[in-house]
């Protein structure tokens, strides 16, 4: 269930309206017009303040073009490229209003979005040598998906379904109101053959009831060890199994030696802090 996505697409809306919410309407950086002439240019750089994997540079290019068509670029690092403290990530070379009036929504763009690559990367880090491949959820900034999701490639992550529409899902609520969790599947498989279809259970017994309906992807929702266990033995390869429900750093190893083929971790895009970036003037 591995998803794609243009991370851009709706790139240019939130960066205009991300400017609109800093500079006002009509567009005003009243500290920069007050001390700096109009034509004055300059030169900046953005480092990392701290370990980081970098992602996001295109939101950072985009959001200084928006005030500056003609601002250049020298690029130090790439999307996914793990970082040091200090280390240079970009320089920006142009109008000096216009870089510092961008210089707090560009920020915003790196850091938030290589937080989430950073983070995804320590979740990958701590799975190493297992089957277990880490994946995302839909728990997401409204309207930054995307690029949220493209963070968590950078990260060495892997994308679940990018949302309601590009594959089926069938949860407890499904399974309520359709009758049990053999009708779900039925009616899933029935309704729409083109999409990748999987079913969450909550038990054991669950489990035998979708692997006997025919279940090739299973989330195993909240289960403790000794339960993802038994359930890795009791599926023996006949379904992919995904484990789900407060993963976290210091629990994830385990979960992941239990056998599960993916472990889902909402927390990569719904709590993740920002990685620490800065910019500063280096060529009035």
């Amino acid at each position: 269930m591995t998803m794609g996505g243009d991370p851009w697409g709706s790139l240019d809306r939130l960066i205009t309206e991300a400017l609109a919410e800093d500079l006002g309407r009509p567009p005003s950086d009243a500290t920069s017009e007050a001390i700096i002439d109009q034509d004055a240019t300059g030169a900046a750089e953005i480092r990392a303040k701290a370990p980081i994997v970098l992602a996001g540079l295109e939101a950072a290019r985009r959001t200084f073009r928006a005030l500056d068509p003609g601002i250049a670029f020298v690029e130090r690092a790439a999307d996914g490229d793990r970082l040091g403290a200090g280390d240079l990530v970009l320089i920006v070379d142009g109008t000096l209003r216009a870089i510092l009036a961008a210089e707090r929504t560009a920020l915003n763009f790196l850091q938030r979005l290589s937080g989430i690559a950073t983070e995804t990367a320590r979740f990958v880090e701590s799975v190493a040598g297992t089957r277990a491949r880490i994946l995302d959820t839909r728990k997401t900034t409204p309207g930054w998906r995307a690029m949220e999701k493209y963070a968590v490639r950078c990260g060495g992550g892997t994308n679940h379904r990018m949302g309601l529409h590009d594959a089926i899902l069938i949860k407890d609520n499904h399974i309520r109101a359709a009758g049990g969790v053999a009708k779900a599947l039925d009616r899933a498989w029935e309704a729409c053959r083109k999409l990748p279809v999987e079913v969450e259970v909550e038990s054991i017994s669950a489990l035998h009831e979708a692997l006997d309906a025919g279940a090739k992807r299973v989330l195993l929702d909240n289960m403790g060890l000794d339960a993802l266990r038994e359930a890795v033995a009791v599926t023996a390869g006949r379904a992919q199994l995904e484990a789900s429900g407060g993963v976290t750093l210091e629990t994830v190893r385990s979960v992941a030696e239990t056998g599960v083929d993916f472990i889902s971790v909402g927390a990569l895009t719904h709590s993740t802090p920002a990685a620490d970036l800065s910019l500063e003037i280096t060529r009035p």
